[in-house]
């Protein structure tokens, strides 16, 4: 008899015999991340987060009035299969969703918000560089790339493998992952070309230059890079506001042909007394997009290098090119005027849209916290301000998804330390929309983790290479080009 009655209190234990009072609470869920009311492709990983609620002991997650997810804790952790069939099942469609916190006397129900899904898929696989947040000083870098629709990661360049050299700048051409390349810095360094997973590590340099290729875009022949040759100075603010500032003191803009290995150089773009970069093609090649300041510390009559460097401003300028000839044009179009500074133009594969960063002064956004994201119309040359996607802290290092529906960006907006992945829906309207973190496995993740996501790219697949094939390449020379 004893027996039996202890089987009946465990099965009512089980069973989940709960007599707390269920109450509303006129509030917003207290979640991190933040997920409340976002806009979100149908193909990406479940949207896992915390209840931050020193109270809880349980939750619950009901979407459209059914239960989806119920967890002891403060963790919302949805199984992979089930998440799958709920975006499927509402695509265009604006889902409801209610969390309850089970406390010690009752179950408070939080106020709903929304999921909104759609049908246009983000490229679901994301390169980006892992460092420590204070990047005058680095050590065991990895470049990374994540599988967006679930949370299959892996390093493709290691530090154990190239000898903790400094690394970055992994950018695909046309978001494919079969042509695409990365900068290891250093001694017997170079640029890391990836063709069709077969890699060559390339010196992009010429005689008179005033340093190697830093920022560059694919042609989308395949054959050309726009690169910048940078002169980089790092210097300390002495205000503890900021951090850091990195300013060049001398840049050009060149193409370099990677089948002939030549450099193709115009005066417009390698002027002393301006500096050029930051360049980027149209998705047709036919236009360079690049960025340009007069170069404000050539000035012999100012002896304040920090209001030198106030001074440079740069504008957003796009010049003609010629693929087939391999010719740039005689005449640049300023698209921007100089009462801030612009960095970091990319064009949306559609050519409509083009995003870029606005800082106060300079060439270094990451540490500026008055950095925003600006998009432009280059139909109408309108320019949104992008409220809904700014924050009050670093916003930068934005990408395309190839079908221009999504973009990526590096924003700062938790700690103003710490650089995460948001990603943000354009619908066909150009309106942006409330941009969303990248989705963990465990919920905690970004509490714990003690590295910045830098320069995030979206991408159509897997890289066909792994950190061992980088490693092994570094026993090569990196190959030569000339003008």
């Amino acid at each position: 008899m004893k027996r039996i009655i202890y089987w009946m209190m465990l099965l009512i234990v089980a069973t989940g015999c709960d007599n707390r009072m269920e109450v509303t609470a006129d509030m917003d869920a207290p979640i991190y991340p933040d997920y409340r009311d976002v806009t979100i492709p149908v193909n990406i990983a479940p949207l896992n987060f915390l209840v931050r609620d020193s109270l809880c002991q349980d939750v619950k997650v009901k979407v459209n009035g059914e239960t989806l997810c119920s967890e002891n804790g403060n963790e919302v952790t949805f199984d992979i299969d089930d998440w799958r069939k709920l975006l499927a099942d509402n695509v265009g469609k604006k889902i409801t969703v209610s969390v309850s916190v089970g406390q010690e006397n009752e179950w408070v129900e939080y106020r709903p918000f929304t999921w909104t899904v759609m049908g246009d898929s983000i490229d679901p696989w994301l390169t980006y560089r892992l460092i420590e947040p204070d990047y005058e000083v680095f050590s065991r870098l990895q470049l990374q790339e994540r599988c967006l629709e679930d949370f299959t990661t892996r390093n493709f360049c290691d530090y154990e493998r190239v000898g903790n050299r400094c690394m970055n700048c992994h950018t695909y051409s046309n978001q494919s992952p079969d042509l695409s390349m990365m900068y290891v810095r250093g001694e017997g360094g170079g640029a890391v070309l990836n063709r069709n997973g077969k890699l060559e590590l390339l010196d992009i340099k010429a005689e008179g230059m005033v340093g190697g290729s830093v920022y560059f875009g694919f042609h989308p022949d395949g054959r050309h890079i726009v690169f910048s040759a940078n002169k980089i100075i790092p210097a300390f603010h002495a205000a503890g506001s900021k951090r850091l500032e990195v300013f060049d003191t001398a840049s050009d803009v060149y193409i370099a042909d990677l089948d002939q290995r030549k450099i193709i150089r115009s005066p417009l773009l390698a002027d002393s007394l301006w500096l050029e970069t930051f360049p980027t093609f149209s998705p047709d090649g036919k236009y360079i997009y690049y960025c340009t300041a007069r170069n404000s510390l050539l000035r012999r009559d100012s002896a304040d290098l920090g209001t030198a460097v106030r001074g440079l401003q740069y504008v957003l300028c796009r010049i003609p090119f010629d693929a087939t000839n391999e010719t740039i044009g005689t005449k640049a179009d300023t698209l921007t005027e100089a009462s801030t500074s612009v960095c970091h133009p990319r064009v949306s594969p559609n050519g409509k849209l083009l995003l870029y960063t606005q800082q106060a002064y300079g060439t270094f956004p990451i540490w500026h916290r008055e950095t925003d994201l600006r998009m432009i119309n280059l139909e109408t040359r309108k320019v949104d301000s992008l409220s809904v996607v700014n924050s009050n802290m670093s916003d930068t290092y934005h990408s395309w998804s190839s079908n221009s529906r999504w973009f990526v960006f590096a924003s700062k907006r938790d700690d103003g330390l710490y650089g995460k992945p948001y990603f943000c829906y354009v619908d066909r309207q150009g309106k942006a929309h409330k941009p969303f973190v990248m989705p963990q496995k465990y919920p905690s993740f970004y509490d714990n983790f003690l590295k910045s996501y830098n320069a995030p790219e979206l991408g159509r697949g897997p890289l066909p290479f792994k950190a061992e094939d980088v490693g092994r390449l570094f026993r090569s020379k990196p190959l030569p080009f000339t003008f």
